[in-house]
C-alpha cells in the first residue's frame, strides 16, 4: 500500500486488515518500574537524573517499593494491557504486533524501537499510559522518543513514529472512569449527602508545570483543567444516576521535591483530615490520574491514604483504575484507528476535550533544558 503520508493523497481502506495503515506495529510507551529489589535504586536513579539527589533520599523512597517485595506492579499491569488490547485487536480482525517501552526500566525505549527496526517494523503508532497534558506526562515522553529515533537513526534503522494526543477529554477514557466511579458510589446509598465525600485523585506536579501545561500561546494550567473538567463530567453523571447532590473534588498525591517549592494541593490525606472533622463519615478515592495500579495508587492511596482513614475512623473506598477495563480497551483501540485515519489523510478529530496529536509549538516545555521532542511541530 501506498504511504499516504508521503504522497499526501488519502489511500482507500479495503478491509479490517488496513485500519491501523499506515503503521506497522503500535508501541505502548510507559514509565516503567523495577521488578526486583535490585533494582529499585537504580530505576530510581534513572528516574531522578540530572536532579542532584542522593542515594540516601532515593533509598528512603525506595523503601515504598521494598514494601512490596521490590517489584512495581506496572509493568505486570502493562503486559496485561498489551495481552487485552492485542485481544481486541484481533477480534475486530486487526493483526498487528503491539510492541512495548519503558522510560526507565526493561525493555526500554531505545530497545524497543531497534528490535522493531530488526523484524522489519518501521512504522510505529505509539500511545503512552499517561492520559494528561503537562511535561512530565507528555513532552518528557516526546522527547524520549526524540532521544529514541536518534539513536536508531544513527545506528542506520529507518524507523519513524507518531503518537496518540493525550486522552484524558476522550469518551474511551471518561466513559469507564464514570462506570467505575458510579458503581463505588451505589454501595454508599445509605450514606447521607453531608456524610459522603468524592475526592478524585491525580498525581501533584510543580505549580510551575502546571502554570505552563498546555500550547506555548494558551493561558497553562491545562493540566488541572483536564482532571477538573472530567471530575465535574464524571460527578454530574453519577449525581444524575442516583438522584443525590455529590460533594466532589479534585486532590493529589505523590508529592516530590523541596518544600520551598510550590506543588499542586490539597494532598489526599491532608484532606481526609479535613473532611473528618467536618462531619464526613465515608469517602470514596477516584484516581482518575492513573491508567492502572501502579505504585502511586497501591502505596500513596492502598496503603497511606488507607492508613490515615482508618485513623480518622473513615470509611473509605478506593475506585478501581481502569487498568484492563473493556470498555477502556476497547477505546483505546478506537483512538488508535482514529490516528491512522488521520495519518491517511482523514481529519483530525476535534470538539471538547480533544487535544491534537501533533502538539503545538512551545506545548508543556521543558522547564530546565530545551531539548528536541517528537510528535509535536516545535
Amino acid at each position: 500500500m501506498t504511504d499516504p503520508t508521503l504522497t499526501g493523497v488519502p489511500v482507500p481502506v479495503p478491509d479490517a486488515s488496513d485500519l491501523l495503515a499506515p503503521y506497522d506495529a503500535v508501541l505502548l510507551l510507559s514509565f516503567g518500574g523495577p521488578e526486583a529489589p535490585d533494582e529499585v535504586l537504580p530505576f530510581l536513579r534513572r528516574v531522578t537524573a540530572g536532579r542532584g539527589i542522593p542515594d540516601e533520599r532515593l533509598e528512603a523512597v525506595g523503601r515504598h517499593y521494598h514494601l512490596f517485595g521490590g517489584r512495581s506492579p506496572i509493568n505486570d499491569q502493562n503486559r496485561s494491557l498489551i495481552a487485552a488490547v492485542e485481544a481486541e485487536l484481533a477480534g475486530r480482525d486487526i493483526h498487528l504486533p503491539v510492541l512495548w517501552g519503558n522510560r526507565n526500566s526493561s525493555p526500554f525505549l531505545v530497545d524497543a524501537l531497534r528490535d522493531a527496526a530488526q523484524r522489519g517494523l518501521h512504522r510505529l503508532l505509539v500511545v503512552s499510559t499517561s492520559a494528561y497534558s503537562c511535561y512530565s506526562s507528555c513532552r518528557q515522553y516526546r522527547e524520549n522518543l526524540a532521544d529514541a529515533v536518534t539513536t536508531v537513526q544513527d545506528e542506520g534503522h529507518v524507523v519513524l513514529v507518531d503518537k496518540v494526543g493525550p486522552y484524558a477529554g476522550r469518551p474511551a477514557f471518561v466513559d469507564p472512569n464514570a462506570r467505575l466511579v458510579l458503581d463505588a458510589l451505589r454501595v454508599h446509598m445509605d450514606v447521607p449527602d453531608a456524610e459522603l465525600g468524592l475526592l478524585f485523585v491525580t498525581h501533584s506536579i510543580p505549580d510551575a508545570m502546571d502554570e505552563t501545561s498546555g500550547p506555548g500561546d494558551g493561558d497553562g494550567r491545562l493540566y488541572q483543567e483536564q482532571h477538573h473538567r472530567l471530575a465535574m463530567e464524571v460527578t454530574a453523571r453519577a449525581a444524575s444516576e442516583l438522584g443525590r447532590d455529590l460533594p466532589a473534588e479534585v486532590v493529589y498525591c505523590s508529592r516530590s521535591g523541596p518544600p520551598t517549592q510550590p506543588w499542586l494541593e490539597p494532598d489526599v490525606n491532608d484532606r481526609l483530615e479535613e473532611l473528618a472533622e467536618e462531619g464526613v463519615t465515608t469517602v470514596v478515592v477516584a484516581p482518575i490520574g492513573f491508567v492502572s495500579d501502579h505504585m502511586e495508587v497501591v502505596y500513596d492511596l492502598d496503603t497511606e491514604a488507607r492508613a490515615t482513614a482508618d485513623r480518622l475512623g473513615l470509611t473509605m473506598t478506593r475506585v478501581p483504575t481502569v487498568g484492563v477495563d473493556p470498555g477502556w480497551v476497547s477505546g483505546l483501540v478506537d483512538l488508535l484507528l482514529e490516528r491512522a485515519d488521520e495519518a491517511r489523510g482523514g481529519p483530525a478529530p476535534t470538539g471538547p476535550g480533544v487535544r491534537p496529536s501533533v502538539c503545538a509549538p512551545g506545548c508543556c516545555p521543558n522547564l530546565r533544558t530545551a531539548r528536541p521532542a517528537l510528535c509535536g511541530s516545535d
